[in-house]
C-alpha cells in the first residue's frame, strides 16, 4: 500500500508539470518566445496590441533589433500567422523623414515573434519626434497602426549620417561588437544611401577604412585591423577589429566608393589627430 502511495504521487507530480509545460508553449500563453528579451512598449488599435521588445527594452539612436507579438483583443490570444511592414517617421517642425529599416520576419522556431531592423540616425529632442506605422495582414485583412515611439540619444556615437563627396546622403551605423574584448573583434557596419526622404538601401561594393585609437593614451592604434568589406550584395560590411587595452576608443573611418575613391573621412596623420567620420566604444 505504501508502495501504491507514492506511485500515485509520482504519477500526479508528473501529469502535473507535463500539462504546466505543454501550456507553456502555446501561442495564447508563450512564455518562451520572450526569453531575454524587455518589452519597449504597446501600440493599439481597435482589433489588436503590437507589443514591441528588444534586449533593452528601449530604442537608441544608431542600430537597433526589435521584436513583435501582435495580440488578438477579443481572444487575448497572440498572432500566429500575420504578415507585417512597417516605417518610422521622424516628425521635424517643417519636414518628415524616415530611416533605414529592414523587413519584418518570422522568427526561426517561433509560433508568435517576428522582428527586424531599424537604424535611427537621430534621437529624439523636445520639439521632434519619431512615430513608427506597423501595417499588417491576418487571413486576408489588412490592419494598421501608429503611435509615438521614445528614441533616446546614444551615449557613445553609434552611427554617422553625412553627405560624401559625391553628393549622396549616407548613414553608417555600428552594429558589432556588441560586447567588445581585448584582442581581435569582429566588427560588423551596416551602410545605407537616402533615395528619398523615406527611402533608404544597403549600399554594395564600398570599403570602410578602419583606424581605432586610444586619445588619452597618446592616440596609439593597434595592429591587425582590417578594413570593412561586402561578403554578400545588400549585406552588412565585416572586418577584424583590434583592441589591446580596455578604455574609451575613437575608431577613425574613411568611406571609399566602388572605385577607390574617399566619399568621407580623413587619414589619421601627426597633424590630423581625428577623422570626422568616427565610432566611439568603451568598455
Amino acid at each position: 500500500m505504501k508502495n501504491f502511495k507514492y506511485l500515485s504521487i509520482l504519477f500526479v507530480a508528473v501529469t502535473l508539470f507535463s500539462c504546466s509545460s505543454d501550456s507553456d508553449s502555446t501561442p495564447e500563453n508563450p512564455i518562451d518566445e520572450i526569453s531575454g528579451l524587455t518589452k519597449i512598449q504597446e501600440l493599439s488599435n481597435d482589433n489588436h496590441i503590437i507589443e514591441l521588445y528588444s534586449e533593452t527594452g528601449k530604442l537608441t539612436q544608431g542600430y537597433n533589433q526589435i521584436s513583435l507579438r501582435i495580440k488578438d483583443k477579443n481572444t487575448n490570444t497572440y498572432i500566429t500567422n500575420a504578415s507585417l511592414n512597417w516605417m518610422p517617421i521622424m516628425n521635424m517642425a517643417t519636414m518628415q523623414h524616415s530611416c533605414p529599416k529592414s523587413l519584418i520576419e518570422k522568427v526561426s522556431g517561433k509560433q508568435t515573434l517576428y522582428d527586424g531592423t531599424i537604424v535611427f540616425q537621430m534621437a529624439q529632442n523636445d520639439k521632434d519626434f519619431w512615430e513608427l506605422k506597423i501595417n499588417y495582414t491576418i487571413n486576408a485583412v489588412d490592419y494598421t497602426v501608429t503611435a509615438p515611439i521614445s528614441v533616446f540619444a546614444s551615449e557613445k556615437r553609434t552611427v554617422n549620417s553625412f553627405t560624401g563627396t559625391d553628393g549622396v546622403r549616407y548613414i553608417l551605423a555600428y552594429i558589432a561588437p556588441k560586447s567588445p574584448k581585448i584582442g581581435l573583434n569582429n566588427m560588423t557596419v551596416g551602410l545605407y544611401k537616402m533615395q528619398d526622404m523615406m527611402t533608404f538601401s544597403a549600399v554594395d561594393n564600398f570599403k570602410v577604412k578602419i583606424d581605432p585609437r586610444m586619445p588619452s593614451m597618446g592616440n596609439h592604434s593597434s595592429p591587425n585591423n582590417t578594413d570593412l568589406t561586402q561578403s554578400i550584395a545588400q549585406g552588412f560590411y565585416n572586418g577584424n577589429l583590434s583592441l589591446t587595452m580596455t578604455g574609451y576608443w575613437k575608431i577613425n573611418l574613411q568611406l571609399l566608393n566602388a572605385s577607390g575613391d574617399v566619399l568621407k573621412g580623413e587619414e589619421f596623420t601627426p597633424e590630423n589627430t581625428s577623422s570626422s567620420l568616427f565610432f566611439e566604444i568603451e568598455f
